[in-house]
């Protein structure tokens, strides 16, 4: 039995199997690299519904960290319209009080007594 090479169905099978992954793979290098091997569109799919969710998942985050820094800021201040000098002024313009009243009592320029009057004049 010297000087024969037996080959087994086995390692015949195991032979032709490697053959055909040399070959599967050089078909797909070669298809990549001509471009005709794509992405399916399904893939490009999921990718893209893998980002909205993220994206969507930061946006929350950002709005959480938005509600935090706006509950730490001072509240303003609330100011009271009703007493100002120049509502009074109004609200005497509006009883019939002449410029000078206006002047002594809301401590306003004899320009804005006037024009307080013909405001309310109209």
């Amino acid at each position: 039995m010297s000087g024969h090479i037996v080959i087994t169905w086995r390692e015949l099978l195991l032979l032709a199997a490697i053959v055909l992954a040399v070959y599967v793979a050089e078909m797909l290098l070669f298809l990549r690299a001509s471009g005709g091997l794509r992405k399916p569109r399904w893939l490009g799919l999921i990718h893209e519904k893998r980002v909205e969710a993220e994206l969507r998942r930061e946006i929350e985050a950002l709005r959480e960290r938005v509600e935090k820094l706006e509950a730490r800021l001072p509240l303003p201040e609330q100011h009271d319209n009703a007493d100002t000098p120049y509502n009074r002024a109004i609200l005497l313009a509006r009883q019939g009080a002449d410029a000078n009243q206006l002047i002594a009592q809301c401590g306003i320029s004899r320009g804005e007594a006037e024009l307080i009057i013909a405001m309310q004049k109209r």
